[in-house]
């Protein structure tokens, strides 16, 4: 039995590097595609898989308030977390998170076009962090919120639990990259001088590609260089690894 425990850790490993090795190939092939569509003009977008970067302009029906900074925006995350331990584990607990997202228009030097980011995978930098814990309190909008929701930050004795809020968000103004698919404005208003109202950005029925971030192409293509070359150089090192402990 004993003499099965290097082949198998060896298949294990080689999987592992190979599991790792296409994950680095997705994140390649994302880059590539990110280099090989040019950044266009909203004023000039054809239909299909564009890529776009300009400034938020909300819609003022739909600007909504997050929930631990109490400013207006276009899209929030939180999470809540809660410290737990239990004999000698300790760990991190999720007790409640949520996101919200509005339609709002992207705008260039040439016009403006509606953002539908319903489906799009959403990168943006954390705005909040915040632990509470001993000695410690919340800050009040982040007490409302917890008191709203029916949570509570203290527990025996009244002792602040330790507990850890986090909230990522878009606001007016904001800068953003974004790659969708610009297809037919539900909404179908007539376009003007400077806005594209008979188009809308959305995730495509095919080209499933919906991705928006708060950082500029250049940093974007960075930071999937890294997560490519690195994912390759482990997933190759997994693989010999493996094969060392088969032989």
């Amino acid at each position: 039995m004993f003499e099965d425990i290097p082949i198998t850790f060896s298949a294990l490993m080689v999987l592992i590097g190979l599991v790792v090795f296409v994950i680095g190939s997705i994140f390649f092939r994302k880059k590539r595609l990110i280099e090989n569509i040019p950044t266009a003009k909203i004023r000039s977008i054809a239909m299909g898989l564009v890529e776009l970067f300009g400034q938020v302009i909300p819609i003022k029906e739909r600007i909504f308030r997050s929930p631990f900074t109490d400013k207006e925006c276009v899209y929030y995350k939180f999470t809540i977390e809660e410290y737990r331990s239990s004999g000698k584990n300790s760990h991190w607990i999720t007790i409640k998170n949520g996101e919200q997202r509005s339609l709002f228009y992207l705008k260039d030097d040439t016009g403006m076009v509606l953002i539908d980011p319903t489906g799009a995978t959403i990168e943006a930098r954390k705005d909040f962090e915040y632990q509470s814990g001993f000695g410690k309190d919340p800050p009040e909008q982040v007490i409302r919120f917890l008191i709203a929701n029916n949570l509570a930050h203290e527990g025996f004795f009244g002792l602040n639990k330790t507990m850890r809020y986090r909230e990522t968000i878009i606001v007016p103004d904001d800068t953003l990259y974004i790659m969708g698919t610009a297809g037919e404005s539900p909404f179908n208003r007539e376009a003007t001088a400077n806005h594209v109202d008979s188009i809308m950005i959305q995730k495509g029925k095919y080209d499933k590609q919906y991705y928006i971030s708060d950082k500029s192409e250049k940093q974007i293509l960075k930071n999937l260089a890294i997560l490519t070359y690195g994912m390759w150089v482990l997933g190759i090192i997994l693989i010999i690894v493996g094969a060392i402990f088969f032989f």
